[in-house]
């Protein structure tokens, strides 16, 4: 099958590092049909990655559950896919995962704190270490399964290693008092009688031991963490935005509409408050967005929630929480024209007639972008209003995208304009000088045409 680029947007033929292309197989059939990727492990030892992640995250992005194999090197993705889909799939691992951030090298290292429940990066090429910032489904089960942990010595599976780790356990404890038990049986009632006086004396010992408490000590044995809700909530809010950022969470494990529900009730609670118009909220919302992994998706929501009808009004008043969101990010401002598509149907008797007046606020506002609208206005979509609904707001806002095209036709034509007033002459007989040359054969016509009724003029004088 030939290798691959790890990095396969350099096209560097040379490029050193290399990797298997994935080769998958199909079995089975109905319901019980798998792929099985062929070389999963030799891929994994040319990335620097236990093969359990990758296939981990092929689950992850396909929706399907996944198996391990560890003694016959056999990963499984249940459903049929094709190579060249995990192979695509298998470069947004890379890319998360292996690449360094600073150098997009692919020679990293990961490192897992199961006390701090973070992820690290190192890079042996150029030396950058800190926290992986890319928040996956995938961050969770690396945190269970760290690489430092050799899978194959833990059974056919995970789940089977961990499962025989609690039964050898338990097994161990019921032994422990198993043999506590016979060696009390084997003691008698001696062993009861002397029991008991050492337990009281035990008991007397300690008692005397420890002071009795005064009242004037109350403060030094008030040691106790504080947890009530009150405490752990003033704790949070000590945290800084980067660090809720990097905390991982159960929230990964939910669907996109719980995510984006959950983004959905923090900026309706911020609005309700009237905070939207603080700094500081707005960076709390992106961290949130990006914590929760729906950044391109989010302006949707607040779109929903941040106009009405006043919508000429509303966009100067929260243009800066809207650039933190559309500032180079299209995919965030193609979906904030969808969100508006609803807005405008909603309130449609006094909005449609306004549509290009709208358009044309965003884009001078440089919340959207000449490049989406243009590429917006070529085709109606109906996935966030009705087939009609949409024609009708595209029809409003021709007047804008002609005004947009004809600004743009008049931008090319100036240049051309300018290219074409620039005149180049042509001499058959010029020659090719030195500048230093030219310069010094001028100055001494010039000063011999000056004294030619004067004195002689040594030219080496000069």
């Amino acid at each position: 099958m030939g290798s691959v680029n790890i990095n396969r947007n350099v096209t560097d033929i040379f490029y050193r590092y290399k990797m298997p292309r994935i080769q998958a197989k199909v079995e089975g059939k109905g319901n019980g049909i798998k792929t099985v990727i062929v070389n999963m492990a030799e891929v994994a030892r040319a990335i620097g990655r236990p093969a359990t992640y990758p296939t981990k995250y092929f689950g992850c992005e396909l929706g399907a559950q996944t198996q391990f194999d560890y003694k016959n090197e056999r990963f499984i993705v249940n459903g049929s896919h094709d190579a060249g889909k995990l192979q695509d799939l298998l470069d947004g691992f890379i890319r998360k995962f292996v690449l360094c951030p600073e150098c997009d090298n692919p020679e990293t290292d990961l490192t897992v704190s199961a006390k701090n429940q973070t992820i690290s990066q190192a890079c042996k090429a150029c030396g950058f270490h800190g926290l992986l910032k890319v928040n996956h489904k995938v961050n969770t089960f690396i945190l269970k399964n760290p690489p430092t942990i050799n899978p194959a010595a833990q059974g056919s599976s995970l789940t089977e290693g961990k499962r025989s780790k609690r039964v050898h356990k338990k097994n161990g404890e019921n032994g422990d008092v198993s043999a506590n038990n016979s060696m009390a049986n084997n003691s008698g009632g001696e062993s009861d009688g002397g029991s008991g006086n050492q337990a009281s004396q035990t008991e007397a010992e300690i008692s005397a031991a420890i002071p009795e408490k005064k009242d004037d000590d109350d403060d030094d044995a008030n040691w106790s963490v504080d947890v009530s809700k009150e405490a752990i909530r003033a704790r949070l809010q000590d945290l800084t935005d980067g660090a809720k950022g990097m905390t991982i969470s159960d929230d990964y494990d939910k669907t996109e509409k719980e995510r984006i529900d959950i983004f959905y009730e923090l900026v309706k609670k911020k609005r309700d408050a009237n905070e939207l118009d603080i700094v500081a909220v707005h960076k709390q919302l992106l961290v949130e967005a990006e914590r929760l992994d729906i950044v391109q998706k989010a302006t949707l929501v607040l779109a929903e929630l941040l106009f009405t009808e006043n919508i000429t009004l509303e966009v100067r008043k929260n243009r800066n929480l809207l650039l933190r969101f559309t500032h180079n990010n299209p995919k965030a401002q193609r979906y904030l024209i969808g969100g508006l598509e609803q807005i405008i149907a909603l309130h449609s008797a006094k909005l449609m007639s306004k549509v290009a007046g709208i358009l044309k606020l965003f884009y001078d506002s440089d919340i959207l972008e000449e490049k989406v609208i243009l590429e917006w206005a070529q085709k109606v979509s109906k996935k966030y209003v009705s087939k009609e609904v949409a024609t009708e707001i595209h029809e409003k806002a021709k007047p804008f995208i002609q005004w947009l095209q004809e600004a743009e036709e008049e931008d090319s034509s100036d240049e051309e304009e300018n290219d074409s007033d620039l005149e180049i002459e042509y001499n058959d007989r010029a020659r090719v000088e030195p500048l230093k040359a030219a310069v010094a054969v001028a100055a001494v016509k010039k000063i011999v045409d000056d004294d030619e009724e004067g004195e002689e003029i040594d030219i080496d004088d000069i």
